[in-house]
């Protein structure tokens, strides 16, 4: 459904007001030449099915919908015509299309091929993104804004960040100040890619730590070896895909956040979220609040926390707030 005005025409005009609309919400929004930033967020932005995210001077595109297929190449021709990036390339790699009836694409559709490493700059931190082969669009964007907020409790602390893709959190923890970070991740690529963002962003690398292994499994070697950290982020996958999956899932959260609230230190901090949009923010901090007790550990929640401000929901989308997370403080 594209618009719920009875009569409005569905024509290149409508969609290039509602592209206009979504980049001119973000003026100001990560504007540096090498900055990164979701431009045009589906639903939430009224363009159902199509996602655009600009790395530097490159765009990333998702068509996730038969209606944003149908109208691909206008699109492209207004995103080239009003912001002239070096290239557009799209990640519509994801298995979404298939219940539309479309196969999964990915490649170059406009102008230059990206690089293969992407470099970007987040406040005073640098990266590099894979757009090409990386989560979703290469990098999760979404959490800008809380990788910053991570760093204001690092300093001088142990870190142990897990499910850490390519290090994100680790590194704004290491410009706050902390002791040590150990980054734990599953994919040998974004490990290596983890460290090699310690080295761009000229820090001690003997700060730092990369294991590449299955969380929940390292995170029990760490609590049987009686390890302890004054800090810990978890930021899994998506443990919830359907209504069918939601007792699995919630296990999985508990059972990752119990492991990590038995690591912690005595007035350590735990960072912890939930990608899944079933998972309502009073369900999520039910599980917490339950692998707390079942930890023996008190904890306090010190903030809540959502996706970054490019990611905006709109009010008749509310499955648009799917990112939800807690810093929790224990005594």
């Amino acid at each position: 459904i594209w618009t719920f005005q009875q009569g409005q025409p569905i024509d290149p005009s409508f969609f290039h007001a509602r592209i206009d609309k979504a980049i001119q919400r973000r003026a100001g929004y990560s504007t540096g030449a090498r900055s990164a930033c979701r431009l045009i967020n589906a639903e939430s932005d009224g363009l159902p099915g199509l996602v655009v995210d600009r790395y530097a001077d490159f765009l990333v595109c998702q068509f996730l919908s038969a209606g944003s297929e149908h109208w691909k190449d206008e699109i492209l021709r207004h995103l080239q015509r009003i912001l002239s990036p070096r290239g557009i390339y799209e990640r519509s790699d994801v298995e979404v299309r298939l219940k539309e009836g479309l196969k999964p694409r990915a490649g170059v559709l406009r102008g230059e091929p990206p690089p293969d490493l992407m470099p970007i700059e987040e406040g005073p931190c640098r990266f590099l993104v894979d757009v090409r082969r990386g989560h979703k669009t290469g990098f999760y964007l979404d959490q800008r804004d809380n990788r910053q907020a991570l760093g204001d409790y690092a300093r001088g602390r142990t870190v142990l960040n897990c499910f850490a893709y390519t290090g994100g959190f680790g590194i704004w923890a290491l410009k706050g100040g902390a002791q040590h970070v150990t980054n734990v991740e599953s994919s040998a690529s974004a490990v290596e890619l983890s460290a090699r963002h310690v080295e761009v962003n000229d820090l001690d690398a003997g700060k730092a730590a990369h294991l590449q292994g299955d969380a929940f499994q390292v995170l029990r070697e760490l609590r049987n070896a009686n390890r302890a950290f004054d800090l810990v982020v978890l930021d899994p996958p998506k443990f919830v895909e359907s209504r069918s999956q939601m007792l699995r899932g919630a296990r999985g959260y508990k059972d990752i956040n119990l492991l990590a609230f038995k690591l912690l230190s005595p007035g350590g901090v735990l960072v912890t979220f939930s990608c899944s949009g079933l998972v309502t923010p009073d369900l999520f901090q039910k599980i917490i609040a339950d692998a707390a007790l079942d930890a023996g550990r008190d904890a306090q929640i010190l903030r809540t926390l959502t996706q970054a401000p490019d990611h905006p929901v709109s009010l008749s989308f509310p499955e648009g707030a799917y990112l939800k997370g807690l810093i929790c403080r224990v005594s």
